[in-house]
């Protein structure tokens, strides 16, 4: 049974709780560790630390604060393998999916390595006779990631570089479903030498995450979840003066025109809506058939969902594995039942799913609802599982209004071989992920991960210059030197 502690000022600290959460392996069923729910006081120890480390931290050179990132980079990168163990193990996924995860945090730091170029200032001299004006950026302070579980490994890396390699002192909370992953890659940035208190640790649920809220030595909060709980997030952090970057749900659609190249296009949206079994946000949740797309579309998406091989993502062969606890799967099953209930049909059928050898694991096989009714619940509802719903219009236009008609706007996906239809998706369609011919438009680390509607609040995104515009912020400086207060030598 692994011990799950904290990491702050440069030392591994046991939380002082009596309460703890165990931590499931979602494929076999049994207890791999037990988080503990730790409290406002382990918040205020790290947010203090973070506090005494900020001024020397700031004052290091940018170029001296990104080699301790490629450091990093380099201890991560050769501990690829045994990571996305880790991963596949409290998150559920296959192991291959769980490498391609840390493929995107290596990514991100890679980028951040690039601060000294990226936080470069401005200046204009004369902006009137003698006078110059000039604009600098400076670290924010303290901040903090609040990660979600699906992403134990990536997530908290859209944001630590960048705020470090600025001059930031950072605080990292893991999802308390999945702590064993930030365990060992603290102890990776353990060897990597960071001054004591630059990098933090904290483990916990609700109380920890309102600590971090409304700590007033934090300034500046992230988060990846759901929507309800981003707006929670959003709202609280910036009662309390922060500045906030707060990911919420997301229903992604994938429109499929009748020109497309239907075995590609099946593959694609296969992978995009079980890959990781459908718990990421920006799997396709729902295709739209636009006319004789249909049949064609239907037949193969159903064949591809039923084929589909369901274990424990260790195990050769495995192309998809469990959601990540029992309440997921319950909640997962009763939506599945409420789509057929509402008018859909299950033409496959993932409820009830039991893997040989694994009769305890949370597994649910990929689901196909055809014929969902619009204005039904589950049209408007994130799964977050390996559900796939099917709609049908007769036009692009009927299919880009069903598409915009949403209260989210994570991904939109198109498939096309018409460039003419492409333009008009990516000029219309509301969303701030698009792809074309693509399943998970998932941004390169140098473009920022953006989200509209009730998929984001805040301002700046998450990776690239984005990135850097929320871990910093500009000084404006005017400033005249008049001849006569020049020193003559």
């Amino acid at each position: 049974m692994q011990k799950i502690l904290n990491y702050i000022n440069g030392e591994w600290v046991k939380p002082a709780v009596n309460e703890y959460l165990d931590v499931v392996n979602p494929a076999t069923g049994g207890v791999i560790a037990k988080t503990p729910l730790g409290t406002k006081a382990d918040v205020d120890s790290a947010a203090k630390a973070a506090s005494e480390a900020l001024p020397a931290w700031r004052r290091t050179p940018v170029n001296d604060r990104v080699q301790y990132l490629f450091k990093l980079r380099d201890l991560m990168r050769s501990n690829h393998d045994e990571i996305a163990k880790l991963i596949t193990d409290e998150a559920g996924k296959t192991f291959e999916e769980s490498k391609a995860e840390m493929v995107r945090a290596f990514e991100n730091i890679e980028v951040a390595c690039g601060m000294p170029h990226m936080m470069k200032g401005e200046f204009v001299e004369d902006i009137a006779p003698g006078i110059d004006e000039l604009m600098i950026r400076q670290p924010v302070g303290v901040c903090a990631t609040i990660a979600p579980f699906n992403f134990p490994g990536m997530i908290p890396f859209w944001y630590l570089p960048y705020a470090v390699a600025a001059g930031n002192t950072y605080i990292v909370k893991p999802s308390e479903k999945v702590p064993t992953t930030m365990q060992f890659v603290f102890k990776l940035i353990e060897q990597v030498g960071f001054p004591k208190g630059v990098v933090n640790l904290v483990n916990g649920a609700k109380e920890t995450v309102d600590g971090i809220l409304e700590h007033p030595a934090i300034r500046a909060v992230t988060f990846v979840g759901s929507t309800n709980v981003a707006k929670y997030i959003y709202a609280t952090a910036a009662a309390h003066g922060k500045r906030v970057q707060a990911q919420g749900g997301a229903k992604n659609p994938v429109i499929v025109l009748p020109d497309a190249d239907m075995d590609m296009a099946t593959k694609i949206i296969a992978d995009s809506a079980f890959g990781c079994a459908g718990q990421r946000c920006l799997a396709v949740s729902f295709a739209v058939t636009v006319a004789e797309a249909r049949n064609t579309f239907t037949e193969l998406i159903c064949d591809a969902a039923a084929s589909r091989v369901v274990g424990y993502g260790l195990d050769s062969g495995v192309q998809m594995g469990p959601v990540i606890n029992a309440d997921s799967k319950a909640r997962v099953e009763s939506l599945i039942g409420l789509g057929v209930k509402e008018g859909a049909t299950a033409p496959v059928d993932g409820r009830g799913t039991s893997v040989k050898g694994y009769e305890s694991g949370h597994f649910v096989r990929p689901t196909i609802l055809a014929d969902v009714p619009r204005e039904s619940e589950i049209a408007r509802t994130e799964i977050f599982g390996p559900v796939l719903s099917l709609m049908h219009v007769n036009t692009i236009d009927e299919a880009i209004e069903l598409v915009n008609s949403g209260q989210y706007g994570n991904q939109a996906s198109l498939f096309t071989s018409s460039g003419s239809a492409a333009r008009k998706f990516k000029y219309e369609a509301e969303a701030g992920n698009v792809g074309i011919n693509i399943g998970v438009a998932a941004p390169m680390a140098f473009f920022p991960f953006s989200g509209w509607k009730d998929s984001f609040f805040g301002d700046m995104h998450g990776q690239g210059m984005d990135a850097v515009e929320f871990f910093t912020q500009k000084k404006v400086v005017v400033e005249r030197w008049p001849k006569e207060w020049t020193r003559k030598f």
